[in-house]
């Protein structure tokens, strides 16, 4: 079984670093998950969030897309990865790393 990492992104500036640490860590075979939150919702409508596509699980707090006044699809989220933040209590649980950006 792959080691996995957890990121959280909770802050509307850091996205190449985001893309870069999943990149980098999906070249070495890791498990990744991404949960954005906050201002980080805003990440999903950048044109770069489309290269985490593939590369890692990535989930949106709903309450999060809503209250910024986003609607929409997202590429690469799905209607049902459209989530609380028990999800990201969740993937702390899950995840052997856990970053917050």
């Amino acid at each position: 079984m792959a080691e996995s990492l957890g990121i959280l992104v909770n802050s509307d500036k850091f996205l190449n670093y985001v893309v870069k640490l999943t990149e980098a860590a999906h070249n070495k075979g890791k498990d990744i998950k991404i949960f954005f939150t906050g201002q980080g919702v805003l990440l999903t409508k950048k044109e770069d969030f489309t290269k985490l596509i593939g590369k890692a699980k990535l989930t949106v707090c709903d309450v999060s897309y809503r209250s910024w006044g986003l609607s929409g699809d997202v590429p690469g989220v799905g209607f049902k990865d459209f989530v609380t933040q028990a999800r990201n209590a969740e993937m702390i649980e899950e995840c052997d790393r856990y970053v917050v950006f």
